[in-house]
């Protein structure tokens, strides 16, 4: 990662550190215990024993870099664009790096002009080749105005799919306000 990268991806993940707050365990909150927005399960998986709510913001700040960052491959999205990095690894903290790559190659599949500027590909959440290959393709042919219509789709599907939520469980009202207000962004910041 050179200088200028490391330094824009610490930014994004001390704005979510920001957003996230500290511990928290809500009742309706399928995560159980958070701490920094680290669900119990998570830290457990990166080897954290000790109690959620002394969960240290450094390894919190790691859990973040590795499992929602690099794992994921936003990193390399950040190469192309990091307006489009930094709206993926939002999304995925809070829906799940999957989710978010899968809302990526959706929004590409419908915007590859039937298959004539580049190919449809899988959907399957994984940042692969194809993903990176039709993403650059996208941007040579629709330049800042793609990514901007770019970005605007991938909020588009995580507001819905925040409304799906609310919808299959009623619990999940407690935290629509929330999420549209703090997490759907309405343009670039």
């Amino acid at each position: 990662m050179t200088v200028s990268a490391a330094a824009h991806v610490h930014k994004y993940i001390e704005d979510l550190l920001g957003k996230e707050g500290g511990y928290v365990d809500h009742q309706s909150d399928k995560g159980g215990e958070t701490n920094w927005g680290i669900t119990v399960a998570v830290a457990r998986a990166f080897g954290y024993t000790g109690s959620m709510r002394d969960l240290p913001r450094a390894t919190a700040y790691g859990i973040y870099l590795d499992r929602y960052w690099i794992q994921p491959g936003f990193n390399r999205i950040d190469q192309i664009s990091g307006h489009l990095a930094e709206e993926l690894f939002d999304t995925g903290v809070n829906m799940g790096p999957g989710t978010a790559a899968k809302f990526l190659q959706r929004a590409l599949n419908t915007l590859n002009n039937r298959g004539r500027d580049f190919p449809e590909i899988a959907v399957d959440g994984a940042i692969g080749k194809m993903t990176i290959y039709c993403l650059q393709e996208f941007l040579k042919r629709r330049g800042q105005r793609g990514e901007v219509a770019l970005f605007r789709m991938l909020n588009g599907q995580q507001s819905v799919r925040y409304m799906e939520l609310s919808e299959a469980n009623q619990t999940q009202d407690d935290f629509q306000f929330g999420w549209q207000f703090n997490r759907v962004a309405g343009g670039f910041a």
